[in-house]
């Protein structure tokens, strides 16, 4: 987990740090490097003073619609040198990255992630599906579905799953990734991370049996703690375990967490939740698109 603070929308020096950190990285015996949410700008033109729930965005000022060009001319390609740059790297150093960037698309960008593999291949390309429509991101193109990879380990093959930040609030993601049949989460972020935010996470990987890594921006930009969790909550004779893993502080370094794949696998195999016992003909409105009030906005909703 490379909590790292950028050089903001210098893309040039973010490589060069990324670059820097991920040789380091690789020195520690890691074998999965992951970057904090939007590394390439260092998730800058992000402007949350101009959304409230008041928020138009079928009328929008001029100063905003600048903000919005500039946030879309720094929007990057998948075949672009920055992109390129890492996929040379992992293959270089044996080891897999997931790279986050503010990713091109046809009319808005995407916040993306992408997995590439020790051998220089991109197994996984995600969009944030849950944009944080209450703020900049109002402006990037929401992905449509999550995804779940054969990621290939000096260890042995693990099936790996992402979301990225605002995905997490949304217990619907991790389901939806358990149910593909993920082992391991990764989780770009850039938030503070308070203790209601790491419930939600510890809860994720105990509720569904796969372990999760969040990799965060350090102070001044948001608070660290990047954290990771085994979904190993008790033993075989029924005792409670603490599945917490790892827990940075806030500041700028490589945290490491280490997950036991055969321990994992043959908890997995042995309890209760997960999709064992789901009844999933009682869940009548979990695929409505209806927003009903308290919950409706001017700016909620599919896009």
């Amino acid at each position: 987990m490379l909590q790292i603070s950028s050089h903001g929308n210098d893309q040039k020096k973010n490589l060069e740090k990324g670059e820097q950190y991920c040789r380091q990285a690789k020195e520690a015996g890691v074998d999965i490097i992951l970057f904090p949410e939007m590394w390439n700008i260092g998730y800058e033109y992000f402007d949350e003073a101009a959304f409230d729930q008041s928020f138009d965005p079928l009328n929008i000022s001029d100063d905003l619609t600048d903000k919005i060009k500039t946030w879309n001319t720094n929007a990057i390609s998948i075949d672009s040198d920055f992109v390129n740059h890492f996929i040379q790297l992992s293959g270089e150093l044996d080891v897999a990255i997931a790279l986050t960037f503010l990713q091109k698309g046809k009319d808005k960008p995407f916040n993306s992630v992408i997995l590439i593999d020790k051998h220089g291949n991109i197994v996984l390309n995600y969009s944030k599906v849950h944009t944080c429509d209450f703020s900049m991101e109002y402006f990037c193109e929401p992905g449509d579905k999550f995804f779940v990879c054969d990621l290939d380990t000096r260890k042995g093959n693990i099936k790996v799953g992402a979301m990225i930040c605002f995905d997490r609030e949304f217990p619907e993601s991790a389901r939806e990734l358990m149910l593909q049949g993920a082992e391991i989460i990764l989780i770009p972020n850039c938030c503070d991370m308070d203790s209601h935010r790491t419930a939600q996470l510890k809860t994720r990987a105990f509720e569904n049996m796969v372990g999760v890594a969040l990799t965060n921006y350090p102070e001044p930009k948001c608070n660290g703690k990047s954290q990771a969790y085994s979904p190993l909550a008790y033993n075989k004779e029924g005792k409670e375990l603490n599945n917490l893993i790892t827990m940075a502080d806030e500041k700028e370094g490589i945290y490491t967490a280490e997950f036991d794949m055969d321990e994992i696998r043959e908890y997995r195999n042995r309890e209760v939740w997960g999709n064992a016992y789901r009844k999933v003909n009682a869940y009548s409105l979990i695929n409505s698109t209806e927003v009903r009030d308290p919950f409706t906005r001017k700016n909620s909703g599919n896009k």
